[in-house]
């Protein structure tokens, strides 16, 4: 387990649900990733890069809702600007599946 972190801490990291309505492959990326455009409603379209070829298709994710931490700075990877963190549950092999919501909810509702 990492440190303790405060309330303070937690209520500073703002997590959203978005939807990926858009994929392309990341030829440019140093591993296999996929380039998603992220709809969070009144946060308009973010982008991200994300490793997740192993246990996704494109066509898979396409319109599949996600949770992404939002208010990161920017991280330019390769010749992309990532502007969210989509999340995902890393296993032993680092293959990355990703945390959805269980059912259907409003693109850009935090998480809390």
């Amino acid at each position: 387990m990492k440190e303790i972190i405060s309330w303070n801490d937690f209520e500073k990291i703002d997590i959203r649900v978005g939807t990926i309505i858009e994929v392309k492959i990341f030829e440019k990326a140093k591993n296999p990733a996929y380039q998603l455009w992220i709809d969070f409603g009144e946060l308009g379209i973010l982008k991200s890069s994300a490793q997740i070829t192993k246990c996704y298709s494109q066509t898979e994710i396409l319109f599949k809702q996600v949770m992404a931490v939002v208010n990161f700075p920017e991280k330019q990877i390769a010749n992309f600007m990532s502007q969210c963190l989509v999340l995902g549950v890393v296993g032993n092999d680092k293959d990355v599946v990703l945390i959805e919501p269980e059912r259907k909810v409003t693109n850009g509702f935090k998480i809390g």
